[in-house]
C-alpha cells in the first residue's frame, strides 16, 4: 500500500470518528437539554405564526437522522388564534420526526434538515367569511435584514409524510378536498427565487369537490406518482410540472399552477390521458356529471385533454372546465342505440358565452366531424351541439346516404320491411333533450327515397318501385315527388301535414294529413287492408333501439292520425265494378273511414255517394247515402254482386236505374258484403226496363197466363220503394205496368224464408189498351175484368202461390 493511500485512509478514519463523536455529542446534548432545545424550537416557530404550536414531549432518535440528529415530537398541535370559534386543528400529529443540522446546534441555532409527519391529521379550514386557519403562518411583522438566518431556520430540506389525513375545507367557496396520504416524501431545495421540490406521492382521494353541493370528483380513487413543484417568491405561485400520475389503474399527465398571492385559492389544472376507457373517465367525475355520462358508453379507449381553472373569483362557485375528447373507429352506445365505426372530436365547456356565469345554463357539448354507422345507416354530422345542460337543446345538420335494406335489421320486421331503394337524408335538427331522449324536434330539410319496395307489415301493404321526398319545414311535413305502386295500381301523391312534429309524440290523434292522390288506373281491391281495424295508439316503452322505436312510433302515429284524402282516378276497378272519372273526398279518423263525397261515372250513368265504414274487426259496419242517375241496371247489379242477394240478379234486369239509397250493412275485412246484413231504403225508378226470367213471376205466369211471355216482361217506367231489413225486403205498394200484364204488388220477400207477397193481377191483356191515349181512361181500364188475388208464401222451404182470401 502506498504511503499517500495510507495517509488518506487515516485522515478519512479520523474524520469519520470525529463525525461520530460530534454526532454522539450532539445527541448527548439534545438528550440532556431537550427541554431547552424544544423551547428554542417552539420559540422560533411561534415567533412566525399567529396562533399556538404545542408539543407534548421531545425524544432523541439517534439513527433516523444520521448524520444529523433527529428528535421525535409527540402530541403536536397547531392552532390558529380563532381556534376556539371553529375547533379545527391545523395540525394534530401523534408523531413528528425532525432531523436537525449538527453544525447549527454547535453554532447555537437550530436548522431543520428533514421533517417526518406520521399518523397525523391536517385540516386547512376557511369559514364562510373567508377567514382561514392557515393565516397563522402569516408573518407578524416585515422581516429585517438581520432576521434572514431565522427565516432559513424554518427551511425544511426533506419531508416524509406517512398516514396523514389531509383536509382542505373552504366553506366560503363550497370546496372540500380530502386526502388519506399513505406516503409523501421528497426533497426541497431553496434557491433565491423560492423553492423547488420533488415529491413521491401515494394517496387515497376521499373528496375532490369543487362544489360540495354537486358532489366530488375522483371520489375513493388512488393517486400515485411523482410531483415536481416550484414556488416563486416574487409571484407567490406554486407550479407543478406535467408528470405521469396514476389515478386508479389509469395513467394521466397532470400539471397545475396555484396562485397564493391574494389567498383566493386560484388554481389551474391541466390533465391529459392518451388512452383511457370512457367509463373510467366518467367515474372520476362528480355524481351530477357521471350519472349523465354513464348513460353513454364507448367501447375502446379514447384520448382526453382537460383544463380546470379557478380564478379565485368568489362569485364563481364552480371552476372553468374545458375538455377535449378524440374518438376513432369506436363503438358508441347512446340511450337510443349504437353508433358503430364512430369518429369525432368532442368538446365540453361550462362557459360557452363570455360574460355569462359558469354553470349548466352556460355549458355546451360539441361534436365535430362526426361520422358513424347508425343501425347500418352511415351518418355524417359536421357540427352537433348540445347547449344549456339544465334544459338541453341539441342542434346539428345530419346527412346520410344508404340502401334501405340496411334498415331491416334495425326495424326488426315488425312495422316496415324494405327491399331495394335508397335513402338520401339531409336534415337540420333542433330538439329538446328530456332524460337523454330527443323530444319536441324542429326539423328542416329532406329525406329522399327512390326506387323502393316497402311493405307496411301491420296492414300487409306492399309498395313496389316507389319514390317520395319528405320535406320538413320546422313543424310541418310535406311529401312531394312521390310515386307509389301497389300491385297494378300506380299513384302520384302530394301530402301536407301541418304541426306534424308538434303532435307526433304527444297527440298523434290531432295530426291532420291532407293527401291528394292521382292515378290513371286504380285497383280498389289492393286497398282492402284499409278496411281492417286500425290499431289502438300505445305509447311505446323506452328501448335501446332508436330506429325500431321510431318505426313503432311512426306506425302508431299513422294509425292514430286523421287523414283527409282527395282522390282523382281516371279508371277505378273493384272486382266487377268499373268506374271512370272517380273523384273522392275521404277521411280516415280513429276506427272509421268516412266518404264525404264520392262521384263516379259507372254503367253509362253517374253515382254520387256519401257514407262511412266503422272498422270493428273481421266484419265492419258501413252506412251509405247514394244517388244513382240513369245507370244500366244490369251492369249496376252485376258490379255490386246483386247487393248480397240472389233473388233478383243482373241476369233478371234490363233498363236504366235511377235511385236514392240510404242503407247500412256489414262488409268483411276482405271487402265482401255480408249476406242478409243490409238495412235501409231504396227509392228507385226503372226506365225502359225489362224483367227477365224472374222466378216468382214465372210461377204466377204458368198458373194464370200460360199463353203470355212472362219470361221477358217489358216495363216502360216503374217507380218503387224497397225497405231492406236484413234477410227480408219489404216492398211498398207498387203498380207494375208491363208488356205482359199489369199488377199491384206489396209485401215481404224473404231472402231465406218469410216471403209473404200479395199480388192483385187483372187478367186483362195490357195490349188491348195500347191505343188508349187518355191517361185517366187507361188507368180506369187497368183493373177491369177478372182480377186474381194471389199471394206468394214460403212453405216448408219452398215458394208457393195461393189465393189471397184476405185481400184488400
Amino acid at each position: 500500500m502506498s504511503r499517500w493511500l495510507k495517509i488518506s485512509l487515516r485522515v478519512l478514519a479520523v474524520f469519520f470518528v470525529l463525525i461520530i463523536l460530534v454526532w454522539l455529542g450532539a445527541a448527548y446534548y439534545i438528550n440532556h437539554n431537550n427541554k431547552s432545545i424544544l423551547a428554542t424550537i417552539l420559540k422560533q416557530l411561534n415567533s412566525n405564526v399567529n396562533g399556538k404550536i404545542n408539543v407534548g414531549s421531545m425524544e432523541t432518535t439517534l439513527l433516523k437522522g444520521f448524520p444529523g440528529v433527529s428528535v421525535s415530537l409527540k402530541k403536536v398541535q397547531l392552532r390558529d388564534s380563532l381556534w376556539s370559534q371553529h375547533k379545527h386543528d391545523l395540525l394534530n400529529a401523534n408523531d413528528i420526526d425532525v432531523s436537525l443540522n449538527i453544525f447549527s446546534l454547535i453554532a447555537g441555532s437550530i436548522k431543520i434538515n428533514k421533517i417526518g409527519i406520521n399518523n397525523s391529521s391536517i385540516y386547512l379550514y376557511t369559514d364562510s367569511t373567508g377567514y382561514s386557519n392557515t393565516s397563522m403562518f402569516k408573518s407578524k411583522a416585515q422581516p429585517k435584514n438581520g432576521d434572514k438566518k431565522d427565516q432559513k431556520a424554518f427551511q425544511i430540506k426533506k419531508v416524509d409524510f406517512n398516514n396523514v389525513n389531509l383536509v382542505i375545507d373552504n366553506q366560503r367557496r363550497y370546496k372540500l378536498f380530502h386526502f388519506l396520504v399513505d406516503e409523501l416524501k421528497g426533497r426541497i431545495d431553496y434557491p433565491d427565487s423560492g423553492w423547488n421540490g420533488k415529491l413521491k406521492l401515494k394517496t387515497m382521494i376521499k373528496s375532490f369537490a369543487f362544489n360540495t353541493r354537486k358532489g366530488s370528483f375522483l371520489k375513493d380513487k388512488s393517486l400515485e406518482g411523482t410531483l415536481i413543484a416550484h414556488y416563486n417568491n416574487e409571484t407567490k405561485a406554486v407550479t407543478i410540472d406535467p408528470e405521469r400520475l396514476k389515478i386508479g389503474d389509469d395513467d394521466f399527465y397532470i400539471g397545475a399552477k396555484i396562485d397564493l398571492a391574494k389567498n383566493e385559492s386560484a388554481f389551474a389544472i391541466d390533465i391529459r390521458a392518451d388512452k383511457i376507457l370512457y367509463r373510467n373517465i366518467s367515474l372520476l367525475l362528480a355524481p351530477n356529471i357521471s350519472s349523465k355520462l354513464l348513460k353513454f358508453a364507448i367501447d375502446q379507449p379514447i384520448a382526453v385533454v382537460g383544463h380546470i381553472i379557478d380564478d379565485g373569483n368568489k362569485a364563481n362557485k364552480d371552476p372553468l372546465i374545458n375538455v377535449r375528447m378524440t374518438v376513432k373507429n369506436n363503438t358508441v352506445t347512446i340511450p337510443s342505440g349504437q353508433l358503430t365505426n364512430c369518429n369525432f372530436i368532442g368538446t365540453f365547456t361550462n362557459k360557452d358565452t363570455v360574460g355569462r356565469p359558469i354553470g349548466d345554463e352556460n355549458s355546451t357539448i360539441k361534436f365535430f366531424a362526426l361520422s358513424a354507422d347508425y343501425y347500418n345507416a352511415p351518418i355524417k354530422v359536421d357540427t352537433f351541439t348540445v347547449a344549456n345542460l339544465s334544459r338541453p337543446l341539441a342542434t346539428g345538420f345530419v346527412t346520410s346516404q344508404f340502401p334501405l335494406e340496411n334498415l331491416n335489421s334495425s326495424i326488426g320486421g315488425e312495422t316496415f320491411s324494405f327491399k331495394n331503394g335508397t335513402a338520401d337524408v339531409k336534415l337540420y335538427c333542433q330538439t329538446d333533450i328530456d332524460n337523454f331522449r330527443f323530444t319536441k324536434p324542429v326539423i328542416t330539410g329532406s329525406v329522399a327515397i327512390k326506387n323502393a319496395d316497402i311493405t307496411y307489415i301491420p296492414r300487409n301493404m306492399k309498395l313496389i318501385n316507389s319514390s317520395l321526398t319528405l320535406n320538413f319545414n320546422q313543424k310541418d311535413l310535406n311529401i312531394t315527388n312521390s310515386r307509389f305502386q301497389l300491385g297494378k295500381s300506380i299513384i302520384t301523391m302530394n301530402c301536407s301535414i301541418q304541426n306534424f312534429l308538434n303532435f307526433y309524440y304527444s297527440d298523434p290523434e290531432k295530426i291532420l294529413v291532407n293527401l291528394k292522390l292521382n292515378s290513371p288506373q286504380l285497383y280498389l281491391s289492393e286497398f282492402i287492408p284499409f278496411l281492417g281495424p286500425r290499431k289502438a295508439v300505445k305509447r311505446k316503452p323506452v328501448t335501446k333501439n332508436s330506429i325500431k322505436e321510431v318505426s313503432d312510433q311512426l306506425s302508431a302515429v299513422l294509425e292514430a292520425s286523421r287523414i283527409q284524402l282527395q282522390l282523382q282516378v281516371d279508371k277505378a276497378i273493384y272486382n266487377r265494378f268499373l268506374a271512370k272519372n272517380l273523384t273522392a273526398n275521404i277521411a280516415l279518423q280513429g276506427n272509421g273511414v268516412f266518404f264525404n263525397q264520392i262521384s263516379v261515372s259507372h254503367a253509362g250513368g253517374q253515382i254520387n255517394l256519401t257514407g262511412n265504414i266503422k272498422q270493428m274487426g273481421s266484419i265492419n259496419k258501413f252506412t251509405i247515402n247514394s244517388k244513382i242517375s240513369r245507370v244500366s241496371v244490369k251492369d249496376f247489379f252485376y258490379a255490386f254482386e246483386n247487393f248480397g242477394q240472389n233473388s233478383i240478379t243482373s241476369q233478371n234486369l234490363k233498363g236504366y236505374l235511377s235511385a236514392k239509397v240510404n242503407a247500412s250493412g256489414g262488409i268483411t275485412e276482405k271487402g265482401n258484403i255480408v249476406s242478409r246484413s243490409m238495412y235501409g231504403q231504396v227509392v228507385f225508378n226503372l226506365n225502359n226496363a225489362a224483367l227477365v226470367g224472374f222466378e216468382p213471376i214465372q210461377k204466377v205466369g204458368k198458373f194464370a197466363f200460360p199463353n203470355r211471355n212472362v219470361s221477358n216482361i217489358e216495363i216502360a217506367n216503374l217507380d218503387g220503394t224497397l225497405t231492406l231489413n236484413g234477410d227480408k225486403i219489404n216492398i211498398s205498394p207498387m203498380q207494375v205496368n208491363s208488356s205482359v200484364l199489369n199488377f199491384n204488388v206489396k209485401g215481404t220477400y224473404g231472402l231465406n224464408s218469410g216471403t209473404d207477397i200479395a199480388m192483385d193481377i187483372p187478367l186483362r191483356n195490357p195490349k188491348k189498351d195500347e191505343t188508349i191515349t187518355d191517361p185517366d181512361l187507361k188507368k180506369q181500364n187497368r183493373m177491369k175484368g177478372i182480377v186474381l188475388h194471389l199471394k206468394a208464401v214460403d212453405e216448408e222451404g219452398k215458394l208457393k202461390i195461393k189465393w189471397n182470401k184476405n185481400h184488400d
